[in-house]
């Protein structure tokens, strides 16, 4: 297996076609991991995988809001790369709307992706990690949504807020076997989720950041590398906002 070649540092990144996924993805091949890509996107999962540098980078499909793929990406990447050091869950999806003007379709899309999704992937791997007993590392993409809340996101809020809750609640059960779990807080970035949104509200956000521009991919990328690094060890339960200062909160 080319992950247990390479001395067993693995780490599965959802969300790795695009935006922070992506960054974290080619960030994490940089400091030496083994990644597996993993993006509803095959496409773009392995455009990813191709520009991965380090020891090796492997494309794989999951739908992160269907249990069977979940399953099936866990098996698959047991199989070629081994059991994974670290899970990073980026994969999101939402969509601006006032509350009122949604309904539960649009609702269970949005907990399915950006919550249930984030569980169901957890899951998948965890017990494999425990079993492996070499400790490792979940890292959570959660937003700064779920922490302070956000106009024309309840849902999506809510469900990043149950982000925080979850990895919070993993950090206290996982501390025995070495595993930390922390959570990383974007505020407005600057990837294709983000532009999809209504240009004026693009334009206030940007303005609204006291540092004076969107984040980048990278920036996340690098507080998600930190949680998954050595370094990290005693760090555990944690949610680290990456924002410019937008969310100074307590």
């Amino acid at each position: 297996m080319r992950g247990q070649q390479a001395g067993g540092r693995v780490a599965v990144v959802t969300g790795a076609a695009s935006g922070i996924g992506r960054a974290s993805a080619l960030r994490l091949g940089e400091l030496g991991w083994t990644v597996a890509a993993a993006d509803l996107n095959l496409a773009g999962a392995g455009a990813t995988a191709a520009e991965i540098e380090g020891p090796a980078g492997a494309a794989f499909e999951v739908d992160v809001a269907e249990e069977g793929s979940v399953l099936a990406l866990a098996e698959a990447v047991l199989a070629e790369l081994g059991t994974p050091r670290a899970i990073v869950n980026c994969a999101g999806w939402d969509e601006t709307h006032r509350f009122t003007d949604t309904d539960r379709p649009f609702w269970e899309k949005v907990l399915a992706i950006n919550l249930t999704g984030v569980v169901s992937v957890t899951h998948a791997f965890l017990a494999g990690m425990i079993e492996a007993g070499r400790g490792g590392r979940v890292v959570n993409v959660a937003s700064d949504a779920g922490r302070v809340g956000s106009s024309g996101e309840a849902v999506y809020a809510g469900a990043k807020g149950g982000v925080i809750a979850f990895t919070k609640s993993l950090a206290r059960e996982l501390a025995r076997d070495s595993i930390t779990a922390n959570a990383v807080c974007p505020g407005p970035t600057d990837t294709p989720l983000f532009r999809a949104q209504p240009e004026k509200l693009q334009q206030a956000l940007e303005r609204a950041v006291p540092m004076g521009r969107l984040a980048e991919p990278r920036d996340a990328a690098e507080a998600i590398a930190f949680f998954a690094s050595d370094g990290a060890g005693y760090v555990t339960g944690q949610v680290l906002s990456v924002s410019g200062g937008l969310t100074m909160a307590g």
